[in-house]
């Protein structure tokens, strides 16, 4: 007779519970242009600093820190309901690379299609109709949170996967990467994750405080100079 299974320790009385709307948001599924974009993964594989598993982590761990980080406080901060105009000359101010401006305001354009599609609302439809050249992406994405019933801490977890989880995607595509080892890196990302959302956080409180100023504005050259070579690429797979 085989032995009997183990019994599992018994569970916590009360688990975190993850909104539903939260899963819907940061899923590649939706249709929000970002199957487009390797968030510089393109570039990074074309110059050699990506060719595995290990060089994959060590540029999201850095994407994370810098552009994720602050991506992920203004998402926060629009989420917490600061104004979305304000927030986006901050994050025009914050992305030196024309290249990067203008598909962050494309990204955001599509976002708000999604968005207005599956969570209509009043003032995702006033940004619409007096933004037509868009918004930058985090900035609708925190709007888009905020129309879901979903709040800044939600909006900053979001964004921070979605800075990782692209370049993790669009990797396995370049370099036929086994999907388990871009998965097992997102995996190892996750602590650090959680650390960079209560982080983004916290710059938004401020920033409620103190105004948009406040946010952090973290600087990552080389990505900002990889975006404008792609730019200029005559045969690419992604956007970015």
């Amino acid at each position: 007779m085989p032995s009997a299974l183990p019994v599992p320790a018994a569970l916590p009385a009360a688990l975190p519970v993850v909104p539903s709307a939260l899963l819907v948001l940061a899923d590649g599924r939706l249709p929000a242009g970002g199957h487009a974009h390797s968030g510089g993964a393109e570039e990074a594989v074309a110059e050699g600093r990506i060719s595995g598993p290990d060089e994959l982590y060590a540029y999201c761990l850095g994407r994370a820190h810098t552009t994720g980080l602050v991506a992920a406080s203004l998402a926060a901060a629009a989420a917490d309901g600061l104004d979305p105009l304000a927030l986006d000359r901050a994050a025009d101010a914050r992305t030196p690379s024309p290249a990067l401006r203008a598909a962050a305001r494309r990204l955001g354009r599509q976002l708000l299609r999604a968005a207005r599609a599956a969570w209509p609302d009043p003032a995702l439809d006033a940004v619409a109709a007096h933004h037509p050249r868009g918004l930058h992406q985090p900035v609708v994405l925190g709007l888009t949170a905020r129309a879901a019933g979903l709040g800044p801490a939600d909006a900053a977890a979001a964004s921070l996967y979605e800075s990782v989880g692209g370049p993790a995607s669009a990797t396995v595509r370049l370099l036929s990467l086994d999907p388990l080892d871009a998965t097992r890196v997102l995996a190892r990302l996750a602590p650090v994750l959680d650390t960079l959302a209560a982080e983004a956080l916290a710059h938004a409180a401020r920033a409620r405080a103190e105004g948009p100023g406040a946010l952090p504005a973290r600087a990552a050259p080389l990505l900002d100079l990889a975006a404008e070579h792609h730019a200029r690429r005559p045969h690419k797979l992604f956007t970015t």
